[in-house]
This record gives C-alpha cells, sequence and structure tokens, in this order.
C-alpha cells in the first residue's frame, strides 16, 4: 500500500482544529506531503438548514443517517485520490466517524451504524490517529468564543461553557479505545498547543523526534477522581537489540481489549523513532512467546482525566510493583505550571529519574 496516514482532527467546542489544520497543510505541504483536508460534515448540514437541536425526533435521525454516510463517502473518496498521488500523503479529517456517536443514545448509534453495515470497532480502525484538542471551555475560558463558528449552539456564559466541557469529554469517550489516541492540552500561549499537534502527526508519519521527559509524580489519591476513564493495562516487554525497546500492551475497558506493538530506537543525534501498530488477539498471544525473561509483565489500573485544560493520567500499580500511584502530565510544557487537582497530592516528582521507568519497574530482582 501506498504511504497513506488518516488522522481525525477532533475535540470539543472552540478547541482550535481550524488554526491547527492551516498550521499543519502549511508544515507537512514544506516536507514534501501531500495533505488532504477533510471538512466536518456536521457543520456542512447545520450551514445546509439541518439542527442537531430539532424537536423532531426522525428529522434528527435522518440528519445524524445522513452525516455518516457523508463522512463515510468523503473519506473513501479521498483515499482513492490518495491511492493515485505521487508524494506520500497525510488525509486530516476535521472530526471523524465517531465523533457523530458523542450526540446520540449508545441505541441509536447501534443501529445507525448498523443500517450502513459497520460498527464502533470498525470505524475505530479506519484511523491511524487521532488527536483530541482540549475545548478552551476547559481550563483556557478566556479565549472561548463562537465567533469561529457561526453554527455553535454553546454559548459564551456559564451554562455554554459547562455543555462545552460536557461534549469535550463525550468526544473522548467516543474515541477511547484507539490505540494512538492523543489529548493535546490548553496552553497559556496558544503556539505551544499547535506544536503539540505537528509533533504527534510527525510521530505518527514515523519522522524522529526531540526527547522529551512527561513529568511524572508519585502520589496518594485522597477523594474521587470525576469524569474519568478508567482501563487496566498489561505492559510485557520483549526482547529487543541493544538500544531498542519493544513494549507490548494490552488496554481493556468493559471487557473490550485493545493491543498495541511499540518500538522506540534512540539516534545518534539525541532523538528517538517510535513506531506502534494495533495487533490482533491471536498475534498478541503468539508475541508473547518473545517475552524478555528478565522482565516481569506490569499490571496498571489507570484513571485519565482533564482537569483546567491538562491531561493527566494515574497509574495504580498492581504487579510487579504494588503501593506505587504515579500521576503523569501529557503535553504539559516544560516551563508551564502543572495544574494539580485538590483530591491529588504530591509526595515526589520522579520526573527524569529512571528507577521508575516502566521498562526498569519490570526487571526481576
Amino acid at each position: 500500500m501506498k504511504d497513506i496516514k488518516k488522522i481525525v482532527l477532533t475535540g470539543g467546542p472552540c478547541a482550535g482544529k481550524t488554526t491547527a489544520l492551516v498550521r499543519i497543510i502549511e508544515h507537512f505541504s514544506s516536507l514534501g506531503y501531500k495533505v488532504f483536508t477533510i471538512p466536518e460534515v456536521p457543520t456542512l448540514y447545520s450551514l445546509a438548514g439541518w439542527n442537531y437541536l430539532t424537536p423532531n425526533k426522525n428529522l434528527y435521525y435522518e440528519g445524524e443517517r445522513a452525516i455518516l454516510k457523508t463522512q463515510l463517502v468523503l473519506e473513501d473518496t479521498f483515499m482513492q485520490m490518495a491511492e493515485v498521488c505521487k508524494k506520500p500523503t497525510l488525509i486530516v479529517c476535521d472530526r471523524g466517524t465517531l465523533d457523530i456517536s458523542a450526540y446520540m443514545t449508545p441505541e441509536m448509534w447501534e443501529e445507525i451504524t448498523a443500517k450502513e453495515n459497520t460498527n464502533t470497532s470498525e470505524l475505530r480502525s479506519r484511523y491511524d490517529a487521532v488527536l483530541h484538542l482540549v475545548s478552551a471551555a476547559d481550563g483556557a475560558e478566556q479565549y472561548y468564543t463562537v465567533a469561529t463558528n457561526s453554527t455553535r449552539y454553546e454559548q459564551v456564559n456559564e451554562e455554554g461553557l459547562r455543555i462545552a466541557r460536557e461534549l469535550d469529554k463525550k468526544v473522548i469517550k467516543a474515541w477511547t479505545g484507539h490505540p494512538h489516541l492523543r489529548v493535546i492540552n490548553n496552553h497559556d500561549d496558544f503556539d505551544k498547543k499547535l506544536n503539540r499537534v505537528i509533533k504527534e502527526i510527525s510521530h505518527v508519519l514515523g519522522l524522529p523526534q526531540p526527547i522529551e521527559e512527561e513529568r511524572k509524580y508519585i502520589v496518594e489519591l485522597s477523594g474521587e477522581v470525576p469524569d474519568c476513564i478508567e482501563s487496566e493495562i498489561t505492559q510485557t516487554y520483549l526482547v529487543a537489540e541493544p538500544g531498542c525497546e519493544i513494549r507490548l500492551r494490552r488496554r481493556g475497558w468493559h471487557g473490550k481489549y485493545v493491543n498495541v506493538h511499540t518500538t522506540k530506537k534512540h539516534t545518534e543525534s539525541n532523538e528517538i523513532l517510535e513506531t506502534e501498530r494495533q495487533v490482533s488477539n491471536n498475534l498478541y498471544e503468539s508475541l508473547l512467546q518473545q517475552a524478555d525473561p528478565y522482565r516481569q509483565p506490569i499490571r496498571k489500573l489507570r484513571k485519565s482525566f482533564i482537569w483546567k485544560g491538562q491531561y493527566f493520567e494515574l497509574d495504580n500499580y498492581l504487579e510487579p510493583v504494588s503501593n506505587l500511584m504515579i500521576l503523569e502530565t501529557k503535553g504539559v510544557a516544560a516551563k508551564e505550571s502543572v495544574k494539580f487537582p485538590p483530591f491529588i497530592k504530591v509526595l515526589e516528582d520522579i520526573t527524569g529519574n529512571d528507577k521508575y521507568y516502566n521498562y526498569n519497574l519490570a526487571l526481576r530482582k
């Protein structure tokens, strides 16, 4: 197959997708890629006169089904064009098929997808990556506006901000289970948010990236984590050549599992080349035969959540270590302050402390 990557750029209301698309086109076109951008289909229907807030249930249903059908046709059409391009091609979808599910009940979604002879699992697998830009309504309220989208119904008031935050979390939940879902934080400097988008797409394209440490902390949990996504993770390290790390991860939500094979190679120029691919259950079981005999599998429970525009992963380790809880930031810039939630008590900053790298925690004693 030709060198084609298809990603989804998604997020809550006023997340910066429009500006990000301009930056993506400019950056990757300059690197020799042909960049196709698929427009936001729900907006096309809203501009044409359809309204997802309509009280007419039949009109709402037919509109949502039409949006899914149009999304699929557009994606398939652009994929056909990409196949005949002579350049490596990047297809960027301004929202994807699973965004549609965030605006209806699970029962309606199952019915609509069945009529289109598809399902959530098949739709999720259509994309190489999903980048979720957090809504400005969560942590960057001063930048929230409806001026950039005339069809936006979440107005600039407390109720509008609340609705925007809820939609933001519903969209993340809809895409949970994709092996390359990345949540892009809000920052005081919007350019940092855009730079993170470029970095994540470069990762998907297999371009070497500077080595950067995410900030990590040993913490205690003193209350419930609101609006979090809980998952169970089993991580097994495979035999690899020196300077290379191969990880096999199984992550589960409510009895559904996704398996990802990741390879990390460090280059001489202090960069890292990381590739990852989703693998079937059968291949997962087969690859376990290549487990590193000097390392044990890691088991942990993860709570993923957004707090004041910043994305966190809270891991509670079960094996081979226990009584260890590590909070990791995702995409918080080096000189940016971490907005710790009140239910988290920080015990120790372990950023850059290789003792707490998963690769080393797995070592057999």
